[in-house]
């Protein structure tokens, strides 16, 4: 009877077993989520009426515990915002920017409040007419500059990576969310359910992070590669991938919001206005310090020129000897990393982790991308920059739940102007 070796059998297995292999792993790996993954929220509800008259789209913002969420009043005045606990105390700001003209906030802005033994939350606004105490116009736009760099340098960290492998492979990644969400989730099992430490948790989400790169590659990207599947196939594949892998993170950490420890932290004024918290100031660092390490490895190290150069012509740097499998699958595990990373950065910058958080990114991650320039890593970074600076200034005239609007808009000006992106090159088509 004949006998096949490990390496045959290997060898000759087909993309689907891979693929079942692979997500039998990040069952493995997402196991303690579901086991100990607690999505329990507590409402804080309330109306907003001027003189007995309910007023629409108010903006409450709830903050407190490392947590922050925003909504807007209904047609009937009423808000509602879910926290993770009812333990600790919670202020509710009413933004009077969105208050009718000549209308104030009578008393306290935030409000402070506790649950107790309440399961639930109701507080109330008195609001009538007076003069408000706004921030000048220049304050306002310096602290959304600030805020804008440190969104923009954190969207980067993804841009890079999606881009690294659209240039090197030709892939519009959309599951690139997932791998987003995966190093936030990476991370809450390891700091938040394992009870790590923060200086171990993350160096080991970031890792898993690499890996899931790299087993999405050997797993799914690669056999097609070696089937000469067309692009558009591919490209069709990674977004029933997306919608696999956010289904798959919401059955195992369910709907609801989860915190990483240490979220929030002490506010430190920079000047005037300004003031950024701890995370966000290490944020910052850690984001411009892994840009910088990504921009010597590009310019300076063998691998990185080799990347540069299958990204110019591929079946040239073929020629010359450069293993295209070998960096591509580098690339695969460099973009993980570099999403991973995006993700833990999210989840305190946003706060709080969710099944789609990468989701919410990805429409911004391609938009930072085709205005950079596609396929190019240092093309990525300014569009990254430019989209985060103008989704945060953009706030200042338009409401906060439509500020990606702008971004996308300056996107659609740019490319009528220069089709190819901010860095891109021409290509001729036919």
């Amino acid at each position: 009877m004949p006998t096949t070796s490990y390496r045959e059998r290997r060898r000759n297995r087909s993309p689907w077993q891979v693929l079942g292999l692979l997500f039998t792993a990040l069952f493995l790996v997402l196991l303690p989520a579901a086991a100990h993954a607690s999505t329990s929220e507590f409402p804080i509800v309330g109306n907003v009426k001027n003189d007995g008259v309910p007023l629409a789209d108010v903006r409450i913002v709830v903050t407190g515990e490392g947590y922050e969420q925003e909504a807007l009043t209904d047609a009937d005045g009423r808000f509602t915002v879910q926290v993770p606990s009812q333990d600790g105390t919670y202020e509710i700001f009413l933004d009077e920017e969105t208050l009718p003209e000549g209308v104030t906030v009578k008393g306290d802005n935030p409000r402070p409040t506790e649950f107790g033994a309440q399961s639930f939350r109701p507080v109330n606004f008195f609001i009538g007419e007076g003069v408000r105490d706004v921030q000048s116009f220049g304050s306002q736009l310096a602290e959304r500059l600030v805020n804008g760099l440190n969104f923009g340098l954190m969207l980067a960290l993804a841009s890079i990576g999606l881009s690294l492998v659209y240039g090197t492979t030709g892939l519009a990644n959309f599951a690139h969310a997932e791998m987003v969400t995966f190093g936030a989730v990476m991370a809450l099992v390891f700091a938040g359910m394992m009870n790590m430490s923060l200086w171990l948790a993350i160096p080991l989400a970031l890792v898993a992070s690499g890996l899931f790169g790299w087993l999405l590659d050997w797993g799914i990207w690669k056999p097609l590669r070696k089937r000469r599947v067309a692009i558009v196939q591919v490209m069709i594949l990674s977004i029933g991938l997306s919608l696999f892998l956010r289904y798959v993170f919401q059955f195992f950490i369910g709907g609801g919001t989860l915190q990483l420890p240490g979220v929030g932290g002490t506010k430190h004024t920079l000047f005037g206005d300004v003031a950024l918290t701890t995370v966000d100031m290490v944020s910052m660092g850690v984001s411009t310090g892994i840009l910088l390490v990504v921009a010597y490895w590009l310019l300076f190290t063998r691998i990185g020129k080799a990347t540069r150069a299958i990204a110019d012509n591929r079946a040239l740097a073929a020629a010359t000897g450069i293993d295209v499998e070998k960096v591509i699958r580098i690339v695969w595990i460099a973009s993980g990393l570099l999403a991973g990373l995006s993700g833990i950065l999210w989840a305190y910058f946003r706060p709080g982790i969710k099944w789609d958080m990468g989701t919410q990114l990805l429409l911004l991650i391609f938009c930072a991308v085709v205005l950079g320039g596609l396929g190019t890593a240092f093309g990525a970074l300014i569009g990254s920059l430019i989209t985060g600076v103008l989704v945060e200034i953009s706030t200042l005239w338009i409401p906060s739940d439509t500020k990606y609007v702008g971004a996308l808009l300056i996107l659609i000006l740019v490319l009528l102007v220069r089709p190819q992106g901010i860095l891109g090159r021409r290509e001729r088509i036919g």
